[in-house]
Protein backbone atom coordinates (compact mmCIF):
# COMPACT_ATOMS: atom_id res chain seq x y z
CA UNK A 1 0.00 0.00 0.00
CA UNK A 2 1.17 3.21 -1.21
CA UNK A 3 0.45 5.93 1.33
CA UNK A 4 1.24 9.53 0.15
CA UNK A 5 1.92 12.02 3.20
CA UNK A 6 1.75 15.31 2.82
CA UNK A 7 4.05 17.98 4.82
CA UNK A 8 3.38 21.13 6.21
CA UNK A 9 4.80 22.92 3.65
CA UNK A 10 3.09 21.63 0.36
CA UNK A 11 0.16 22.34 2.57
CA UNK A 12 1.00 25.60 3.44
CA UNK A 13 1.44 26.42 -0.45
CA UNK A 14 -1.86 25.91 -1.61
CA UNK A 15 -4.19 26.60 1.34
CA UNK A 16 -5.66 29.62 1.71
CA UNK A 17 -8.22 31.48 3.40
CA UNK A 18 -10.23 32.84 0.25
CA UNK A 19 -10.89 29.34 -0.46
CA UNK A 20 -10.52 27.93 3.14
CA UNK A 21 -13.52 30.14 4.56
CA UNK A 22 -16.34 29.04 2.18
CA UNK A 23 -15.22 25.54 2.53
CA UNK A 24 -15.59 26.12 6.51
CA UNK A 25 -18.89 27.18 6.12
CA UNK A 26 -20.18 24.38 3.76
CA UNK A 27 -18.70 22.43 6.44
CA UNK A 28 -20.90 23.89 8.87
CA UNK A 29 -23.77 23.56 7.42
CA UNK A 30 -23.54 19.81 6.51
CA UNK A 31 -23.05 18.94 10.21
CA UNK A 32 -26.10 21.09 11.27
CA UNK A 33 -28.21 19.75 8.52
CA UNK A 34 -27.54 16.03 9.59
CA UNK A 35 -25.06 14.91 6.38
CA UNK A 36 -22.04 14.32 8.34
CA UNK A 37 -21.56 11.45 10.98
CA UNK A 38 -19.16 12.50 13.40
CA UNK A 39 -19.24 11.48 17.51
CA UNK A 40 -17.55 13.38 19.66
CA UNK A 41 -14.16 13.48 19.58
CA UNK A 42 -12.33 10.70 22.24
CA UNK A 43 -9.88 12.22 24.32
CA UNK A 44 -7.10 10.38 26.15
CA UNK A 45 -5.23 12.51 28.87
CA UNK A 46 -1.51 12.36 29.56
CA UNK A 47 -1.39 13.40 33.22
CA UNK A 48 2.27 13.12 33.30
CA UNK A 49 2.94 16.16 30.79
CA UNK A 50 -0.63 17.78 31.55
CA UNK A 51 -1.40 16.34 27.95
CA UNK A 52 -4.29 15.41 25.62
CA UNK A 53 -4.60 12.86 22.99
CA UNK A 54 -7.58 13.81 20.85
CA UNK A 55 -9.41 11.23 17.84
CA UNK A 56 -11.48 13.02 15.79
CA UNK A 57 -13.10 11.03 12.72
CA UNK A 58 -16.06 12.24 10.53
CA UNK A 59 -17.27 11.03 7.14
CA UNK A 60 -19.61 13.32 4.72
CA UNK A 61 -21.80 11.41 2.16
CA UNK A 62 -22.52 14.37 0.16
CA UNK A 63 -18.99 15.47 -0.25
CA UNK A 64 -17.30 11.67 -0.30
CA UNK A 65 -15.13 12.63 3.01
CA UNK A 66 -13.80 9.89 5.39
CA UNK A 67 -11.14 10.86 7.16
CA UNK A 68 -9.83 11.09 10.50
CA UNK A 69 -7.56 13.43 12.67
CA UNK A 70 -5.21 12.57 15.79
CA UNK A 71 -4.20 15.73 17.30
CA UNK A 72 -2.49 16.13 20.83
CA UNK A 73 -2.77 19.38 22.81
CA UNK A 74 0.12 19.77 25.12
CA UNK A 75 -0.44 22.99 26.58
CA UNK A 76 2.97 23.51 28.47
CA UNK A 77 4.84 23.07 25.90
CA UNK A 78 7.64 25.81 25.49
CA UNK A 79 10.17 25.24 22.94
CA UNK A 80 7.75 23.51 20.37
CA UNK A 81 3.90 23.70 19.70
CA UNK A 82 1.73 23.39 21.92
CA UNK A 83 -0.86 21.87 19.29
CA UNK A 84 0.66 19.00 16.93
CA UNK A 85 -1.93 16.61 14.41
CA UNK A 86 -1.90 14.50 11.32
CA UNK A 87 -4.70 13.94 9.41
CA UNK A 88 -5.47 10.65 6.99
CA UNK A 89 -7.71 10.80 4.44
CA UNK A 90 -9.77 7.61 3.21
CA UNK A 91 -11.36 6.65 0.11
CA UNK A 92 -15.26 6.58 0.88
CA UNK A 93 -15.72 3.75 -1.79
CA UNK A 94 -13.36 1.08 -0.56
CA UNK A 95 -11.85 2.10 2.47
CA UNK A 96 -8.54 2.37 1.42
CA UNK A 97 -6.22 5.05 2.73
CA UNK A 98 -4.92 7.36 0.40
CA UNK A 99 -3.10 10.31 2.60
CA UNK A 100 -1.79 11.23 5.40
CA UNK A 101 -1.10 14.75 5.46
CA UNK A 102 0.35 17.24 8.48
CA UNK A 103 -2.60 18.81 10.74
CA UNK A 104 -0.68 21.24 12.38
CA UNK A 105 -1.59 23.97 9.45
CA UNK A 106 -4.97 22.92 8.63
CA UNK A 107 -5.83 22.94 12.43
CA UNK A 108 -4.44 26.59 12.72
CA UNK A 109 -5.92 27.55 9.42
CA UNK A 110 -9.64 26.12 9.58
CA UNK A 111 -9.83 27.31 13.55
CA UNK A 112 -9.53 30.66 12.54
CA UNK A 113 -11.45 30.19 9.21
CA UNK A 114 -14.59 29.30 10.99
CA UNK A 115 -14.18 32.19 13.30
CA UNK A 116 -14.25 34.38 10.19
CA UNK A 117 -17.03 32.54 8.95
CA UNK A 118 -18.82 33.59 12.88
CA UNK A 119 -17.29 36.89 11.99
CA UNK A 120 -18.61 37.45 8.30
CA UNK A 121 -22.45 36.75 9.89
CA UNK A 122 -22.66 38.05 13.40
CA UNK A 123 -20.69 41.14 13.38
CA UNK A 124 -21.58 44.45 12.70
CA UNK A 125 -20.41 45.06 9.17
CA UNK A 126 -18.71 48.64 9.88
CA UNK A 127 -16.86 47.04 12.80
CA UNK A 128 -13.13 49.04 12.99
CA UNK A 129 -11.48 47.67 16.28
CA UNK A 130 -10.41 43.83 16.85
CA UNK A 131 -9.39 42.91 20.25
CA UNK A 132 -7.33 39.96 20.25
CA UNK A 133 -6.14 38.21 24.30
CA UNK A 134 -3.57 36.28 23.49
CA UNK A 135 -0.71 36.90 20.83
CA UNK A 136 0.60 32.84 19.64
CA UNK A 137 -0.13 30.80 16.81
CA UNK A 138 -3.85 31.38 16.60
CA UNK A 139 -4.24 34.74 17.46
CA UNK A 140 -2.10 35.17 13.91
CA UNK A 141 -4.05 33.16 11.97
CA UNK A 142 -7.38 34.85 13.46
CA UNK A 143 -6.26 38.35 13.17
CA UNK A 144 -5.62 37.58 9.12
CA UNK A 145 -8.89 35.41 8.61
CA UNK A 146 -11.10 38.25 10.15
CA UNK A 147 -9.22 40.72 8.54
CA UNK A 148 -10.26 39.24 5.18
CA UNK A 149 -13.47 39.13 6.29
CA UNK A 150 -13.84 42.76 7.95
CA UNK A 151 -11.79 45.94 7.33
CA UNK A 152 -10.35 46.84 10.84
CA UNK A 153 -8.89 50.59 11.30
CA UNK A 154 -6.99 48.87 14.70
CA UNK A 155 -5.92 46.14 16.41
CA UNK A 156 -5.80 45.60 19.82
CA UNK A 157 -3.41 42.99 21.34
CA UNK A 158 -3.26 41.61 25.16
CA UNK A 159 -0.91 38.74 26.41
CA UNK A 160 -0.24 37.71 29.54
CA UNK A 161 3.63 37.98 28.47
CA UNK A 162 3.55 41.42 27.34
CA UNK A 163 6.67 40.98 25.25
CA UNK A 164 4.57 38.05 22.76
CA UNK A 165 1.77 40.88 22.75
CA UNK A 166 4.24 43.65 21.65
CA UNK A 167 6.09 41.22 19.28
CA UNK A 168 2.55 40.42 17.13
CA UNK A 169 1.41 43.74 17.04
CA UNK A 170 4.57 44.77 15.59
CA UNK A 171 4.12 42.29 12.85
CA UNK A 172 0.56 43.25 12.14
CA UNK A 173 0.60 46.92 12.71
CA UNK A 174 -1.62 46.64 15.82
CA UNK A 175 -0.96 48.19 19.70
CA UNK A 176 -0.03 45.93 22.52
CA UNK A 177 -1.84 46.60 25.89
CA UNK A 178 -0.67 46.35 29.61
CA UNK A 179 -4.15 45.29 30.39
CA UNK A 180 -6.73 43.65 28.69
CA UNK A 181 -10.00 44.96 29.88
CA UNK A 182 -8.46 48.56 28.11
CA UNK A 183 -7.46 45.92 24.64
CA UNK A 184 -11.15 44.84 24.73
CA UNK A 185 -12.48 48.53 25.77
CA UNK A 186 -14.71 49.97 22.14
CA UNK A 187 -13.73 46.39 20.30
CA UNK A 188 -16.29 45.34 18.05
CA UNK A 189 -15.07 42.47 17.82
CA UNK A 190 -12.84 40.28 20.28
CA UNK A 191 -10.98 36.98 20.03
CA UNK A 192 -10.28 34.92 22.81
CA UNK A 193 -6.97 32.17 21.94
CA UNK A 194 -5.49 31.93 25.09
CA UNK A 195 -4.70 28.79 27.76
CA UNK A 196 -6.49 30.22 30.49
CA UNK A 197 -8.21 28.16 32.55
CA UNK A 198 -9.98 31.06 34.32
CA UNK A 199 -11.84 33.78 33.05
CA UNK A 200 -9.41 36.61 31.27
CA UNK A 201 -12.79 38.32 29.58
CA UNK A 202 -15.42 39.98 32.09
CA UNK A 203 -18.95 40.98 30.85
CA UNK A 204 -18.39 44.80 32.08
CA UNK A 205 -15.60 45.14 30.00
CA UNK A 206 -17.27 44.53 26.63
CA UNK A 207 -19.57 47.07 24.82
CA UNK A 208 -22.95 46.03 23.95
CA UNK A 209 -23.47 44.27 20.37
CA UNK A 210 -19.28 43.62 19.97
CA UNK A 211 -19.09 40.28 18.72
CA UNK A 212 -16.86 37.50 20.57
CA UNK A 213 -15.08 34.47 19.51
CA UNK A 214 -13.77 32.48 22.15
CA UNK A 215 -11.60 29.71 20.67
CA UNK A 216 -9.49 28.59 24.08
CA UNK A 217 -10.78 26.88 27.24
CA UNK A 218 -11.21 23.27 25.02
CA UNK A 219 -11.61 21.75 28.67
CA UNK A 220 -15.00 20.73 30.58
CA UNK A 221 -13.10 22.19 33.63
CA UNK A 222 -11.57 25.02 31.63
CA UNK A 223 -13.09 28.53 31.10
CA UNK A 224 -11.93 31.94 28.95
CA UNK A 225 -15.18 33.76 29.62
CA UNK A 226 -16.90 35.58 32.47
CA UNK A 227 -20.07 33.57 32.95
CA UNK A 228 -22.33 36.34 33.56
CA UNK A 229 -21.08 37.23 29.72
CA UNK A 230 -22.14 34.04 28.65
CA UNK A 231 -25.12 34.05 30.11
CA UNK A 232 -25.76 37.54 28.58
CA UNK A 233 -25.05 36.94 25.25
CA UNK A 234 -26.57 35.32 22.20
CA UNK A 235 -24.17 31.65 21.93
CA UNK A 236 -23.80 29.72 19.05
CA UNK A 237 -21.69 26.96 18.45
CA UNK A 238 -20.12 24.57 16.32
CA UNK A 239 -21.60 21.77 18.00
CA UNK A 240 -24.60 21.54 20.04
CA UNK A 241 -23.67 18.04 21.71
CA UNK A 242 -19.95 18.99 21.92
CA UNK A 243 -20.54 21.93 23.71
CA UNK A 244 -22.41 20.64 26.02
CA UNK A 245 -19.75 18.08 27.00
CA UNK A 246 -16.60 19.76 26.00
CA UNK A 247 -16.58 23.56 27.08
CA UNK A 248 -15.98 24.69 30.63
CA UNK A 249 -17.33 27.98 29.31
CA UNK A 250 -21.08 26.81 28.52
CA UNK A 251 -20.72 23.80 30.92
CA UNK A 252 -20.01 25.89 34.23
CA UNK A 253 -21.95 29.33 33.22
CA UNK A 254 -24.91 27.17 32.31
CA UNK A 255 -25.40 29.58 29.57
CA UNK A 256 -28.45 28.47 27.00
CA UNK A 257 -27.41 28.17 23.46
CA UNK A 258 -28.85 29.63 21.02
CA UNK A 259 -28.02 27.88 18.24
CA UNK A 260 -25.48 25.76 16.25
CA UNK A 261 -23.52 28.09 13.24
CA UNK A 262 -24.97 25.57 11.00
CA UNK A 263 -28.18 26.53 11.64
CA UNK A 264 -27.65 29.98 11.07
CA UNK A 265 -26.44 29.95 7.76
CA UNK A 266 -29.34 27.39 6.85
CA UNK A 267 -31.26 30.28 7.42
CA UNK A 268 -33.11 28.01 10.60
CA UNK A 269 -31.72 30.47 13.17
CA UNK A 270 -31.21 34.04 13.15
CA UNK A 271 -27.98 36.36 13.00
CA UNK A 272 -28.51 38.71 15.85
CA UNK A 273 -25.97 41.16 15.12
CA UNK A 274 -27.93 44.03 16.91
CA UNK A 275 -27.01 42.08 20.27
CA UNK A 276 -23.80 41.12 21.44
CA UNK A 277 -22.97 37.58 19.91
CA UNK A 278 -20.57 35.36 21.43
CA UNK A 279 -19.74 31.49 18.84
CA UNK A 280 -17.66 29.55 21.42
CA UNK A 281 -15.50 26.87 19.03
CA UNK A 282 -13.81 24.05 19.72
CA UNK A 283 -13.85 22.58 16.20
CA UNK A 284 -15.27 19.64 14.11
CA UNK A 285 -13.52 16.69 12.62
CA UNK A 286 -15.47 17.43 9.39
CA UNK A 287 -13.55 20.55 9.29
CA UNK A 288 -10.21 18.64 9.45
CA UNK A 289 -11.55 16.36 6.92
CA UNK A 290 -12.82 19.43 4.32
CA UNK A 291 -9.82 20.90 4.93
CA UNK A 292 -7.75 18.13 4.23
CA UNK A 293 -10.07 17.19 1.17
CA UNK A 294 -9.51 20.21 -0.27
CA UNK A 295 -5.59 20.43 -0.10
CA UNK A 296 -5.78 17.10 -1.59
CA UNK A 297 -7.70 18.59 -4.66
CA UNK A 298 -4.93 21.98 -4.64
CA UNK A 299 -2.25 20.00 -4.75
CA UNK A 300 -3.80 17.35 -7.34
CA UNK A 301 -3.08 19.67 -10.38
CA UNK A 302 0.68 20.02 -9.32
CA UNK A 303 1.20 16.30 -9.17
Amino acid sequence: MDIKFIPADDVKKVLHYNDLIPEMESALKKFSSKDVEQPVRSIVSVKEANGFLGVMPAYSSSSNALGVKLVTFYPQNKDVPTHNAIITLFNSQNGIPEVIMDGEVITTMRTAAVSAVATKYLAAPDSQILAVLGAGVQARSHIQALSSVLSFKKIHIWSRTKKNAEVLAREVGGTAFDDAQEAVKDADVIVTVTSAVSPVLMKDWVKTGAHINAVGACRPDWQEIDPDLMRSSVLYVDSQKAALMESGDVILSKAEIFAELGEMLLGEKEAMKQKTTLFKSLGLAIEDVMSAKLVQRLLKPQG
